[in-house]
C-alpha cells in the first residue's frame, strides 16, 4: 500500500505504481488519512500489508494519527536540491532529520537497507 496524499491524488503516477506490482500481488495507493481510518477499522484486524511512504513527514502524520508502526525500513531517498547524501541510497534535509528523530522518540525503529541481501547501514548516518 502506498500512503501518500500526493501520490493518491495523481493519477499518472497511481496508475504506474498498480501496473508495476509483480504478479500476485496488489497494489493500491490512498491518502494518509485513509490508512488512519482503515488502520482502526476492526474488519482489518490481523492484516499485514507493507506500506510505502514518499517521505519521512507522511510516515509520522501517519504515527501521530494512531497507526502503530513499529519499524520503518528507510530504503531510497533520492537526492535532490537541499539534500545531503547521508548513506548509499538514502539523502536528507534537515525537516527529513527531524521527523526520523520524532518517530525514534514515538518508539519506531529505523533501519537504512536498500536490499535484503546487503546489510544495514548504521542509522547514525542520519544525524551526520
Amino acid at each position: 500500500i502506498v500512503v501518500s496524499d500526493a501520490v493518491s491524488k495523481d493519477d499518472l503516477r497511481k496508475r504506474m505504481i498498480i501496473e508495476a506490482a509483480p504478479p500476485g500481488v496488489k497494489a493500491h495507493v490512498i491518502p494518509i488519512w485513509k490508512m488512519i481510518e482503515v488502520s482502526k477499522d476492526p474488519r482489518f484486524g490481523e492484516t499485514k500489508a507493507m506500506l510505502l511512504f514518499e517521505t519521512p513527514q507522511d510516515v509520522l502524520r501517519l504515527v501521530e494519527g494512531g497507526v502503530p508502526i513499529k519499524k520503518c525500513n528507510i530504503g531510497n531517498m533520492h537526492m535532490s536540491e537541499g539534500k545531503r547524501q547521508v548513506a548509499t541510497t538514502v539523502a536528507v534535509n534537515d525537516d527529513d532529520v527531524a521527523a526520523f528523530k520524532k518517530l525514534q522518540e514515538l518508539g519506531v525503529e529505523l533501519e537504512i537497507q536498500r536490499v535484503p541481501d546487503i546489510a544495514p547501514e548504521d542509522i547514525n548516518k542520519l544525524w551526520s
